[in-house]
């Protein structure tokens, strides 16, 4: 945590605001914009390209620096956005960065990409400001076009390669201390008490270095796999969407998502929302939110985000319920609230299995449990 971070984080917990990652919201970016405008007329730095790639500019980097130090930039850029500091730098250069924007690659450019590829390897940045694009755009393109990738099934190979470039992904980003705790755990039982944090199974995890390891596909199709076998070894391949429990779910979301009353879908914390459907990364329960819009709430691309909540709530959540009367009556059972989401899993319970070719989640409310 940077040095900055502890203080405005002080203050946002006696304002009662939680500390949020993941995806910006429209009222953060605003926010955002109107920080860097701000301290770009506080300071006369000309532009925010200038502010947020100074490098580019050789001649007036030791006077944009100076400004930057003098006026606090750290902690005017951070003004009222509740999140780790170095996501917001890192926003705020995507946002700015003049080179981010510049739509289709052409044959031209791809040929460039390849090129230097070749002369360079995975420096990004260099290869980026060679073809005038991010370094997060040409990634993310020569990931596209490197090389032919696989479709459809996994193999079992892919699948265990995938799971172990997970693993050292994961391991490389953890920090000495941590690394020295696991290694003492796993001295003492190998597989029995290393364990690891939720979060970190799921969040900050570099998709174009696993896509490198595992060679065979993309980095979407990396993390999508990744969400699927996470979802089922954190619920033992319990069947957490299905039959009634599907019902259950798709209840307990909606009436959460009405309960936290936001603007903006990207305003939503998933993490809390995980123990809607069970115990399962944020990422899924954005997926079931996604399905329950896309099947039940006619026009939902036309809606707002709070018209789509207000939908479900008030035409969709009613037919769920009284569908899950009739379900709960026939079978004459009750289905148990699911229990709030572990935060420490085992090692051995994520990363190693008797069956590293994980098939799909069932995902049917029709299909009743066995």
């Amino acid at each position: 945590m940077y040095r900055d971070d502890f203080r405005r984080f002080q203050e946002f917990k006696a304002q009662g605001v939680t500390i949020r990652f993941g995806k910006f919201s429209v009222k953060e970016n605003k926010q955002l914009e109107k920080n860097v405008q701000e301290f770009l007329s506080l300071t006369g730095i000309e532009t925010a390209d200038q502010l947020l790639h100074t490098d580019r500019y050789p001649e007036e980097k030791s006077t944009i620096t100076d400004l930057k130090r003098k006026y606090s930039f750290r902690l005017h850029i951070g003004k009222g956005i509740a999140r780790p500091w170095k996501l917001i730098y890192y926003r705020a250069k995507k946002m700015f960065d003049i080179n981010n924007y510049k739509g289709r690659y052409s044959e031209e450019d791809t040929e460039k990409l390849k090129r230097y590829h070749s002369l360079h390897g995975n420096d990004w940045k260099k290869i980026g400001e060679m073809v005038a694009r991010s370094s997060l755009s040409v990634a993310l393109k020569f990931s596209q076009i490197s090389t032919q990738r696989n479709r459809g099934a996994w193999s079992k190979k892919e699948t265990q390669k995938l799971i172990k470039a997970v693993e050292e992904v994961i391991l490389k980003k953890m920090s000495l201390e941590e690394l020295n705790e696991m290694d003492s755990r796993l001295q003492e039982a190998p597989e029995g008490r290393l364990s690891i944090v939720r979060e970190k199974l799921y969040r900050g995890i570099s998709w174009i270095e696993v896509e490198a390891k595992v060679e065979t596909r993309n980095w979407m199709q990396c993390k999508s796999k990744w969400m699927e076998i996470l979802t089922k070894r954190m619920t033992n391949g319990g069947n957490i969407y299905r039959g009634v429990n599907a019902l259950r779910a798709k209840i307990n979301l909606i009436e959460r998502l009405y309960e936290v009353n936001v603007e903006d879908a990207n305003e939503i914390d998933w993490e809390d929302l995980a123990n809607a459907v069970g115990d399962v990364p944020p990422s899924y329960v954005q997926t079931k939110f996604y399905k329950l819009k896309a099947t039940y709430v006619p026009f939902w691309q036309k809606k707002t985000f709070p018209e789509i909540i207000d939908y479900l709530y008030e035409t969709s959540l009613p037919l769920f319920k009284e569908k899950l009367k009739k379900k709960m009556e026939k079978k004459c059972n009750k289905i148990p609230t699911p229990a709030a989401p572990k935060q420490v899993f085992l090692f051995k319970d994520i990363f190693y299995s008797d069956n590293d070719s994980e098939g799909d989640i069932i995902d049917s409310e029709d299909s009743e449990e066995s």
